[in-house]
């Protein structure tokens, strides 16, 4: 559209808005944007995948250079026999896929619970529950498997879980992984309820904590949010968290709310609790570097033995 200007005031003045606009899409640019993606998957895998995919393309095109998947992206299986045969190894046709589309749409994924057969299959049939970084050539450049395993039984609540029957707990923490948001430390799901895991992490590096969750609805209701804002708290990190939400069968279903948390622990960002989606959240190192030099919480700390001091021994007075 043409229009005309009647005087260099006028000029100034849309050059000056021009300006602003532009300085803005470059600020906010220099803040990497991570996405949250939140699924309700079921024992079909391709239509799981399908729906992943068109998650990340969303998050993608949103400006995000790196998308979260939640703990069992691939699939939610109704038996233990349903769960161990449809597993796979990192080198089968889902991890495939994802590595294909990490490629193609140019973007890094946290895929946060893939069943993974065990090193020893053929003779013990377990998985693992295994935390995989996809970098966006494509490759696999980071693994960690859980090691806090959720065998809870609570009837009054209508919670019950064992993990331990057909997964193998993790055997260590991996070290933080640098990507395009920040150093990521890796856990999922049940980890994200012991403090010490998490201060290893952060002691280790980690700027951004994460934990994709399968969280029940019992527990979530209660605990969730209340425990993503305390570790982001007490470690001054971010803290990712993508979610499973809603029915995946006849006597399973989850909480939802995929969050971000900042390190002030302030909820940045949350998909809610009814339905898939995505939710973005620009990270601010810079912010994590302020609270820790203002607040310096890693100075505080006593030694080990300090904390180890009541263990075995008698309390001092």
């Amino acid at each position: 559209m043409l229009f005309a200007l009647s005087s260099s005031v006028e000029i100034g003045a849309l050059l000056s808005v021009w300006t602003s606009k532009l300085y803005y899409r470059m600020s906010s640019s220099c803040r990497p944007c991570a996405a949250l993606c939140q699924l309700n998957v079921t024992a079909d895998k391709q239509a799981n995948l399908c729906a992943a995919q068109g998650l990340l393309e969303e998050a993608k095109q949103r400006g995000a250079c790196m998308a979260f998947l939640p703990e069992a992206f691939d699939y939610i299986g109704s038996s233990r026999e349903e769960t161990l045969a449809l597993s796979e190894t990192l080198a089968g046709h889902t991890m495939m896929r994802y590595t294909q589309m990490a490629r193609k749409l140019d973007i890094w994924l946290s895929l946060g619970g893939f069943h993974e057969r065990g090193s020893d299959w053929e003779a013990e049939q377990r998985i693992y529950n295994c935390h995989v970084v996809i970098n966006n050539h494509g490759e696999i450049v980071s693994t960690y498997r859980k090691c806090h395993l959720f065998d809870v039984e609570l009837p009054e609540k209508g919670v019950s879980l064992n993990e331990s029957t057909f997964t193998v707990p993790g055997p260590s923490l991996v070290a933080p992984v640098q990507t395009p948001i920040g150093k990521l430390g890796l856990g999922v799901c049940y980890d994200l309820r012991f403090p010490e895991f998490s201060l290893a992490l952060q002691k280790s590096g980690a700027e951004i904590l994460t934990f994709p969750s399968a969280f029940t609805v019992t527990t979530g209701a209660a605990h969730w949010e209340v425990l993503l804002r305390a570790r982001a708290i007490e470690n001054q990190c971010y803290v990712l968290a993508a979610a499973q939400v809603g029915r995946h069968h006849d006597r399973r279903s989850s909480y939802g709310h995929s969050l971000a948390v900042d390190p002030w622990g302030t909820v940045a960002a949350d998909c809610g609790g009814e339905r898939a989606g995505v939710a973005l959240v620009e990270v601010d190192l810079a912010q994590i570097r302020s609270l820790r030099r203002n607040m310096p919480l890693h100075e505080h700390r006593r030694d080990a033995a300090f904390y180890a001091s009541l263990e075995g021994g008698r309390r001092v007075k």
